[in-house]
Formats: structure tokens, sequence, C-alpha cells
């Protein structure tokens, strides 16, 4: 056998000459290569920034630039979607998934994100158990159901509802903002009404059936005292 037919194979690349760098007439924070006088593909700026007219790019340089692109297409959405509002990482990841970023590049942004204090899940919980308690107060089980959802452990889940009140407290100041739209009703109608309610927002039986005898006897004492 001849010796030749021992060598290994040879991966050879092809390089090309940037000739230009010209920015993107619909968005300036992206920039079209040319390669020997040729458009070839376009890269956002952070990508570009250590590239000049004359370097030369081999197919495995060109490869890696779309990949480090592509990240940064993804993370740039990831911000867009968190300027609208918080979000959890599970939520993130779900909306790159479906633009049809790849879960490694997703992984990617995940941490850059997280490293830089825009994603963190346990304030995400402890702002939303914040926020659901002052606005729409509900019970612990369905604070717990919604955080699941967005995909927060249940470590996290319980560090958040440590701050969370008592169910009856929650109960009630749910109930003093709905009676209003019942006033007007007799007892098994409030009743009925208000306990549907408090049951929708994830009140115990044994809560609801409190709270609710404990607000139609204050607006009974109101009504008789006026």
């Amino acid at each position: 056998m001849m010796p030749w037919l021992h060598l290994e194979p040879r991966l050879f690349f092809m390089e090309q000459t940037i000739t230009a760098l010209k920015v993107q007439r619909r968005n300036p924070n992206r920039i079209n290569v040319y390669l020997d006088g040729e458009f070839a593909f376009g890269l956002s700026r952070l990508v570009v920034a250590w590239l000049s007219v004359g370097q030369k790019l081999s197919d495995e340089k060109r490869a890696s630039l779309l990949h480090q692109d592509t990240v940064e297409v993804a993370y740039l959405r990831a911000l867009n979607l968190l300027s609208y509002r918080a979000r959890s990482q599970a939520e993130i990841e779900k909306r790159l998934i479906d633009k049809g970023f790849t879960s490694e590049d997703v992984e990617v942004v995940l941490e850059r994100l997280v490293q830089y204090g825009f994603v963190n899940d346990q304030r995400f919980a402890a702002d939303w158990v914040e926020n659901r308690s002052t606005f729409r107060p509900r019970g612990r089980r369905l604070l717990t159901m919604e955080l699941r959802q967005k995909g927060i452990d249940e470590e996290q889940i319980d560090a958040a509802l440590q701050t969370v009140s008592e169910e009856s407290d929650l109960a009630y100041q749910a109930a003093v903002k709905y009676m209003r739209k019942i006033s007007d009703a007799d007892w098994l109608k409030f009743r009925q009404k208000l306990g549907g309610f408090l049951g929708r927002r994830g009140f115990s039986y044994q809560v609801i059936a409190e709270i609710t005898r404990k607000v139609w006897e204050e607006q009974q004492s109101t009504i008789t005292e006026s």
C-alpha cells in the first residue's frame, strides 16, 4: 500500500475579503457585510465591532459571526419583552423558542440576562405576590398555581409566600372591594355571588364562609346606623 493512502484528509477553508461594511437603511443597528465585492450577510453592530475592510474571513469565522449574531438578536428580543413587563426565565425561554431560536442559544441569552440582573425569578415571584396582594388579593393556593405557570420553582414560591398576609385578611380585602357590586343584594344572592368570587380567587370554603358572613354583618350594621 502506498504511504500517501494513510494520510488524514485535510480541511481547506476558503477565505474571502471584507470589501465593504454598510449600515442598513431600515435598521441602523445592523451592518451589511460585503465579501469580495458582493453582499454576504447582515450582522448587529456589536458583532461587527471588530471587523474591518480588508480583513479576511474563513468559512469557520463566518459561521462563528453568524452564530454570534443569532445570539445577539435573541438577546435583543428578550430585552424587548422585558421592556413591557418583568418576566420569569421560563416565560422568556418559551417566547424565544417559539421564535425559532435553539435551546442552546436561549440558554446563553438567559445566563447573560441573569448576570446583568435583568431577570431574577426570586424577585419576580416576590413582586408578583406583592402586586396581587395589593391590587387583587387572592389565596395562597391560587398564587402558587399562578407562579408555577410562570415557571417559578417551589423553593422560590415558598419564599415569596412568606410575606403574604393571613388568608382571612386577604379574603376580607378582596371581599370589601367586590361587595360594592352586590350591595343591594339579599343575603342569599350576596352569599352566592361573593362566595363564587372568593372561590375563584383561590380561597378555601372555610375562609369564604367566615368572610362572607363578616362582610354581610358589617354592611347591615352600616345600613342600620345610617
